[in-house]
C-alpha cells in the first residue's frame, strides 16, 4: 500500500528525503501526514523519522544545500527548510524515563522502537519516500475504522505524558468515529489517572482545548471528557448541556467552528486562567458571555456589538435552547451600518456634564427602539 498526495512529490521535500538518505540512512515520513493523507484530508505538517543522529542530519542537509534549524537537537529534531517548506526531522528514540510531563529519551536505530513511544496507533504510521507504507504496530486498521486507540497499555501511554488524557479527545473529536463510540480501555485509563493532569502546564491544556473546539463537532468529545471527569478536572463549574445546541444552530445558519465560540458555552469560572488564554481571547469569551446574557435585541446587538453580534445570538439561542431566527442575524448585520443622527453638540449649550451624557443615551435608546428610523429632527423635538 502507498501513501500519495503533492506534498509527497514535491520536489523540495524530496530533496530533503535525498539529502537524509544519501549515506544510508532511512527517511521516512510519520505522525499527522501519513495519517491525513491516508483519510485523503489536508496534510499541513510534515514530519520525518531517521535513524540518522541529529548532528549527521545538520551535516547532510548543510551539504546538500538545505538550511538546518536545531529546533530541539537535544531531543533528536532538526527542521530543515528547503524553498520555504519546514520538515521536522527526527531521530528514533526510545523512551528511558518519563514522569508525566517530559521524558528521557536515548536515539534509536529501530522504528519499531520509535513506533512503540507514540500515543495513537493512527499515529504510528510510516511512508518511505515512494509513499510506501510501514506499519510497525499495525495501526492501519484503526485508522480505517476511525478509532482512536492509545498504543499498547493505555494507563502507561497517559502516564507517560497526562496531557495523553486530553489528546484523545481532541483525536476523537477530529478523527474519530463517533457513531461508533470511544475506546472503553481508553476512557478507563482517563478517568483512573486524571490526577496527572495537574502535572500538565495549563499554557499545553489550553492550547489543546482550543484544537478540540475547533473540530466540526466536538460535543462527543466534550461529553466523554465529562463523563471520565476529565472536563470538571481541567474547567471546574462547566457544563457543556449548550455545546451540541450551538453546534447545530452554527451548522444551520452557515457559520464556521468558533473555538472561542464554544468555550463561551461552556461556562464555568475564570477560563482565562484554568487555559491561560491571551488577553484578546480572555476578552473575547466575557465579551461573548456578557452580549449573550444581556438584554439587548438582535437590533440594538448588531449596533453595540458588532464584533461578536451574531456569535452571541447563537450562543444566548443555544443556552436558552431556543431556534435562532435566520431574520435576528439579518437585523443585527444590517444594524451595524447603522449612524446615531444626533452629536453632543446638538444639546449644548441647554445640557452639559453628567446631564449632557444621560440625554444622549435617552435619544439614542429611543432611536434603537424605533428600529432607527427616528430622524435627528424627531429626536431633537421629543
Amino acid at each position: 500500500m502507498k501513501v500519495t498526495g503533492t506534498w509527497l512529490h514535491n520536489p523540495a521535500t524530496q530533496a530533503v528525503c535525498a539529502a537524509i538518505m544519501r549515506e544510508g540512512a532511512q527517511a521516512l515520513f510519520v505522525g499527522g501526514c501519513v495519517r491525513n493523507a491516508l483519510l485523503q484530508e489536508q496534510v499541513s505538517d510534515i514530519d520525518i523519522a531517521t535513524d540518522a543522529p541529529p548532528d549527521t542530519v545538520v551535516a547532510l542537509a548543510r551539504s546538500a544545500g538545505i538550511k538546518a534549524v536545531p529546533t530541539g537537537i537535544d531531543h533528536g529534531t532538526v527542521t530543515l527548510v528547503n524553498d520555504g517548506i519546514a520538515h521536522e526531522v527526527t531521530t528514533f528514540r526510545r523512551d528511558v524515563e518519563t514522569d508525566g510531563r517530559r521524558a528521557v529519551v536515548a536515539f534509536s536505530t529501530r522504528v519499531e522502537e520509535d513506533a512503540a513511544r507514540r500515543d495513537f496507533t493512527m499515529n504510528a504510521l510510516y511512508a518511505r519516500p515512494d509513499g510506501t507504507l510501514l506499519d510497525p504496530i499495525g495501526g492501519l486498521p484503526d485508522l480505517r475504522a476511525r478509532r482512536v486507540r492509545f498504543i499498547s497499555d493505555a494507563t502507561a501511554r497517559i502516564r507517560e505524558d497526562y496531557l495523553r488524557s486530553l489528546r484523545f479527545f481532541r483525536f476523537h473529536a477530529w478523527y474519530g468515529d463517533a457513531m461508533e463510540g470511544m475506546d472503553a480501555e481508553a476512557l478507563a485509563a482517563i478517568a483512573g489517572n486524571l490526577d496527572g493532569i495537574g502535572k500538565v502546564s495549563r499554557e499545553r491544556i489550553g492550547a489543546e482545548m482550543l484544537k478540540l473546539l475547533a473540530a466540526p463537532d466536538p460535543a462527543p468529545a466534550v461529553a466523554g471528557m465529562r463523563s471520565t471527569g476529565l472536563l470538571a478536572q481541567i474547567l471546574p463549574g462547566t457544563d457543556d448541556r449548550a455545546l451540541g445546541p450551538l453546534i447545530a444552530t452554527e451548522e444551520q445558519v452557515g457559520f464556521d467552528p468558533d473555538a472561542l465560540r464554544r468555550l463561551a458555552a461552556l461556562g464555568g469560572g475564570d477560563l482565562s486562567e484554568a487555559l491561560r488564554l491571551s488577553r484578546a481571547q480572555a476578552r473575547q469569551v466575557q465579551d461573548l458571555r456578557a452580549a449573550a446574557s444581556s438584554g439587548m435585541g438582535a437590533a440594538e446587538l448588531g449596533y453595540r456589538r458588532q464584533d461578536n453580534a451574531g456569535d452571541a445570538l447563537l450562543l444566548r439561542a443555544a443556552l436558552l435552547e431556543q431556534p435562532l431566527s435566520p431574520d435576528d442575524l439579518a437585523v443585527a448585520e444590517a444594524a451595524k451600518q447603522a449612524k446615531f443622527p444626533v452629536a453632543a453638540a446638538d444639546l449644548q449649550p441647554e445640557f452639559s456634564g453628567p446631564a449632557l451624557g444621560a440625554r444622549l443615551a435617552e435619544l439614542e435608546a429611543r432611536w434603537i427602539a424605533s428600529g432607527f428610523t427616528l430622524s435627528r429632527e424627531q429626536l431633537l423635538l421629543t
